[in-house]
């Protein structure tokens, strides 16, 4: 029996997670315990919990995988800052002394941070390392539940690779294409998401949800002035106009000034027509590149699975896109694409590539619905909410489902905390906020009330798996809300003549469907199947909600308010509760009302954290 503990960390959403003999006991982001998004320091409490939930102490674990090697990032730093001098020198004398001190001697770096767990570990030598795409890469495939698969990951950068392709064979995996820094699709993403004004490594999602307001007007000029892009999907970048190779910065003022307006102010509340045709036009050149590269790879190696994973695959639009061209008969993305998900891909990349063992025949979805983190019983629960001052009433399950699910389709809005956190960046029905789908009103009430944020920003429907193809144009499992497709025809509603002339942000209060809270201005939505086998309590309650309204689908958002981590503890779904204008609170098989609160526990979320 082998344990192996995955570590990612140092760039952004520092994480860790155990497998023992290949399967996936534990996995969490360091976020969720600091409450500093996207923190990228040492994992130190993602760690604790993943020891203490797999019952093993630090010096019991066989080996450790770390997501990447910093010897190879250091080569490719060093190298960009000789191929780009002088440029980028301040950049160069800034990042040399912490490289010096810290990053490049990192497995000395790791073994005195592993001793705070365990004082009797000792052993160096059990500390391995992964290339950083090949974590990603390892992470979508063994997981998946094919045996066999083209594997593509992009995202920002790596070591050296920005954009990978491999083959998954049972258990072999081997790297066949890269794209090398600084051409970057991921990169080129976060270029518009900074001149769009928000927050590189997290903003990009609001870009996407940003596009349908506005038309592509400028992606011929991105095509011909900033990217060599390939029939096949392979690309260049033109350097002149990015700074992120060198800089501090992403773009410069050629890039600026082949729009002829200056970056967008990331303070202003002020959103015009041009940002929203700026974000729908790079969403059209990504979705084109990541088209053309699937088309691509698809006739070039005649495999019909594709996994995904690497912070782009979380640009569900362009996976939807893959679906519906019927580029692949089945695509698997991994839901912790992102950096987190490389914690665990280190970990399975050496259990199966590098120590050669089977995958767990027969072969399905080894994510267990991304369900891999912390959990709380009844008991911690009303101890916990005892502590808080809180004011409770403990049920039956099937009290707390009725209840729940009158409550929803009397419109209240309920923070529903439930049985283990997500891995990965979506809620998935254990920490997450829910609503009434055909209420022509949530979505703005929950974007301005309750999440503090843009009011252009959609949400998401959780529905049943078996009645998915009756609301949507989709008839695939999507449980991980990675995949956009068309509300069905049935349920929409045609604008008239005079709604279609509106423009941008005037779209957004006309009902568009039956599920006006979940549906976007384009008429789609990000969908999530639930599932029986995965989460029994929350399929439950949308099968009440059914029984009692006709509708198998509620709106589904992350348990947090804009700038905040989803909640990981009761204490932080209690303040989150109370700091916001959520009416119901529901904690495991414990019901709390806001009006019912001391009025002295109430606080103002609004400005706790700073916008992402």
């Amino acid at each position: 029996m082998a344990k192996i503990l995955g570590i990612s960390a140092f760039y952004h959403d520092s994480a860790a997670a155990v497998i023992e003999d290949g399967k996936i006991l534990a996995a969490a982001q360091e976020e969720r315990f600091t409450r500093i998004k996207h923190d990228y320091s040492y994992p130190f409490n993602a760690i604790e919990f993943v020891l203490n939930k797999s019952n093993i102490k630090l010096s019991e674990v066989d080996f450790i995988a770390f997501y990447e090697k910093p010897f190879l990032k250091f080569e490719r730093l060093l190298e960009t800052y000789l191929a780009f001098a002088p440029r980028g020198f301040s950049s160069f004398v800034k990042a040399m002394p912490i490289w010096l001190r810290e990053k490049l001697f990192q497995k000395n770096l790791l073994l005195s941070e592993l001793k705070k767990h365990d004082a009797n570990f000792n052993n160096i030598d059990k500390i391995f390392f992964s290339e950083h795409h090949f974590s990603h890469a390892a992470s979508a495939f063994y997981p998946s539940p094919f045996e066999k698969a083209i594997v593509l990951t992009l995202d920002g950068v790596g070591e050296w690779a920005t954009s990978t392709v491999a083959i998954g064979n049972g258990k072999e995996l081997e790297m066949q294409k890269e794209i090398h820094f600084p051409h970057s699709v991921g990169l080129l993403y976060s270029a518009f998401t900074y001149y769009l004004g928000f927050k590189v490594n997290s903003g990009e999602y609001k870009v996407m949800g940003l596009a349908p307001y506005g038309t592509p007007k400028y992606k011929e000029k991105i095509l011909k002035n900033l990217i060599d892009l390939k029939d096949d999907g392979t690309f260049k970048l033109d350097m002149n106009y990015f700074d992120y190779a060198t800089g501090l910065t992403m773009i410069n003022k050629k890039f600026e000034n082949l729009f002829n307006k200056p970056r967008r102010n990331p303070d202003s509340d002020l959103i015009e027509q041009f940002h929203m045709d700026m974000a729908s036009s790079i969403q059209i050149v990504i979705e084109e590149i990541i088209l053309r590269l699937t088309k691509s790879l698809s006739n070039d190696y005649k495999i019909e699975n594709l996994c995904l994973a690497g912070g782009v695959a979380l640009n569900c639009v362009a996976n939807g896109k893959i679906l519906k061209e019927k580029i692949f008969k089945n695509i698997w993305i991994q839901p912790a694409a992102g950096d987190a998900g490389g914690a665990l891909g280190a970990a399975l990349s050496l259990w199966h590539k590098e120590f050669k063992n089977d995958r767990i025949y027969p072969l399905k979805d080894q994510m267990q619905g991304s369900y891999l983190g912390p959990e709380f019983s009844d008991g911690d629960t009303e101890k916990e909410l005892s502590r808080l001052g809180a004011v409770y009433e403990k049920h039956s399950e099937s009290d707390v489902i009725n209840t729940t699910a009158k409550s929803l389709s009397e419109q209240k809005t309920i923070g529903w905390f439930q049985g283990r956190m997500e891995f990965g960046p979506r809620a998935l029905g254990s920490r997450s906020i829910i609503a009434d789908s055909r209420s022509p009103n949530m979505q703005k009430n929950l974007n301005l009330k309750v999440k503090f944020r843009e009011s252009f920003r959609p949400f998401a429907p959780s529905v049943l798996r078996e009645d998915l193809s009756k609301w949507f144009d989709l008839d695939v499992d999507s449980p991980y809300m990675l995949l956009v497709a068309n509300i069905n025809e049935k349920i929409k509603k045609e604008m008239t003549s005079e709604d279609s002339k509106l423009f941008g942000i005037e779209k957004l209060n006309k009902i568009r469907s039956e599920i006006p809270a979940v549906t976007h201005v384009d008429y789609s939505a990000r969908i999530q199947t639930v599932h029986k086998e995965t989460n029994i309590k929350y399929y439950n309650l949308i099968q009440k909600f059914k029984e009692i309204t006709g509708c198998p689908v509620i709106v589904n958002t992350s348990f947090n308010v804009r700038g905040e981590p989803i909640v990981c503890s009761i204490e932080d779904a209690f303040k989150c509760f109370m700091g916001t204008n959520l009416d119901i609170l529901v904690c495991n098989n414990f019901i709390l009302h806001k009006e019912k609160q001391k009025t002295e526990l109430i606080t103002n979320y609004k400005n706790k954290y700073k916008l992402d």
